[in-house]
């Protein structure tokens, strides 16, 4: 039977944090929130809430707060992880669309994908989605249409390269190309998305650096699809085959 949890990572997200929050609790009732050193009220806006909250001693990126949280969820008998921003920009309420998506699916990671030209869309992110997911395509062989995304549902017992997580944002590239190489297939789900305009949002995505990050990360994906991703689709193919 599958058991489904929320993990949201967040820092210094006490604007948002609580909303998100209480209104996830609407649709699932395990919420585990990670807080990676925020020296905000973020601590004090989540006090009262039925939730586990984990927390790093200080920041230490998104990918080790990702990392923490799977790693918990793990451990304490879920099947399946939803992922999803504290920043506000996701809509807890579509989380059924892709819990429906997953139980046709199990074994799939479930992408909730963004309207790229929704509006206040930040123009940095829209250019480096593309960009990754150009590169994903390359290296997996599988289309899709937001590999930024962070709101995602992930089979726990799918997951690989856990021990080889990345840090920071592009730490959920990782975790799909590493799941692709591996034969688990990737399932899109349009959901909505909101961003703040420009002078109230709080990220923590920072341009040049995060987007270099980005870029090294796909290079060496690229030698990897080459020497370790392709190889191994070829023996599931003929395995396949053998059995068929």
């Amino acid at each position: 039977m599958s058991r489904y949890c929320v993990i949201i990572p967040t820092f210094n997200n006490s604007g948002t944090i609580a909303a998100v929050v209480e209104r996830a609790l609407k649709v699932c009732p395990d919420v585990i929130v990670v807080n990676d050193g925020c020296t905000d009220n973020t601590e004090s806006e989540l006090c009262g809430f039925d939730i586990k909250v984990l927390t790093h001693e200080r920041n230490s990126g998104k990918g080790k707060a990702l990392k923490t949280g799977l790693e918990y969820a793990c451990r304490n008998g879920y099947t399946h992880a939803i992922t999803m921003d504290a920043d506000g920009q996701h809509f807890p309420e579509d989380i059924p669309a892709l819990t429906g998506m997953s139980h046709e699916h199990p074994d799939c990671i479930i992408v909730g994908c963004r309207n790229l030209t929704s509006e206040n869309m930040p123009r940095q992110n829209t250019f480096a989605n593309r960009f990754s997911n150009f590169w994903f395509r390359l290296q997996t062989a599988q289309k899709l249409d937001d590999t930024q995304s962070g709101f995602r549902i992930y089979p726990l017992d799918a997951l690989y390269g856990m021990g080889l997580l990345t840090s920071r944002y592009e730490a959920e590239l990782e975790l799909l190309v590493f799941a692709a190489w591996h034969g688990v297939q990737v399932e899109m789900v349009p959901v909505r998305v909101w961003y703040a305009p420009a002078g109230e949002r709080v990220s923590h995505f920072r341009p040049f650096r995060d987007f270099f990050r980005i870029s090294v990360l796909n290079t060496l994906l690229c030698f990897g699809a080459l020497f370790y991703g392709a190889p191994a689709a070829l023996v599931r193919k003929i395995k396949h085959k053998s059995h068929g």
